[in-house]
């Protein structure tokens, strides 16, 4: 059992258990404030009934015209709480918002090459890839000393705004750009 609630500044303080796992990415104080701030109801928390944090999903809206989307920044849920359903109800919060709140287009998501779990959950809820992008986790200067070249999948999921799909193309495996060629 567990309760999904508005993430909140306090929480950096306690959420050590969920960020230090392989799978996540990890940022600056003012980075998590920042989402915090600008989009409050894209961003939650899953906690245990007692308290501790179980995980969380960070989210944002962003562009412009059909290409106005939700988006899934971060998304993690502590080792001992996985397999529970956890980040299904917590992009599930996610989707919602972005289609009834901010009506966006669809939900998309970046994710590693590598990572065959998260690419399954999320095949799983519907995403598909849109693109490759080619040392997309390098662009962002993680890794040690900023080398990580890892390649993303760019996910997406069409919301009821996108009826038709145009969101989403059938060969996004073969799509392959440049990190830089992403706003």
């Amino acid at each position: 059992m567990s309760i999904i609630r508005p993430f909140r500044a306090t929480d950096l303080f306690t959420f050590n258990n969920i960020n230090l796992d392989l799978w996540t990415e990890t940022y600056g104080i003012s980075f998590y404030l920042t989402y915090l701030a600008r989009w409050p109801d894209l961003c939650c928390v899953q906690a245990a009934p007692t308290g501790p944090l179980m995980g969380y999903i960070l989210g944002k809206a962003e562009g412009t015209s059909t290409d106005f989307h939700g988006h899934i920044t971060a998304l993690t849920v502590a080792p001992e709480f996985r397999r529970l359903g956890l980040a299904r109800s917590m992009i599930a919060f996610l989707e919602r918002a972005s289609d009834d709140t901010y009506g966006g287009f669809f939900v998309d998501l970046y994710v590693r090459c590598t990572n065959a779990v998260g690419i399954s959950l999320y095949e799983g809820l519907g995403y598909s890839v849109y693109r490759r992008v080619r040392e997309y986790y390098g662009s962002l200067g993680l890794g040690p000393g900023g080398k990580d070249e890892e390649d993303a999948f760019d996910m997406r999921k069409p919301l009821s705004r996108d009826p038709h799909r145009r969101s989403v193309r059938p060969n996004g495996r073969d799509m392959i750009v440049s990190a830089h060629d992403v706003s």
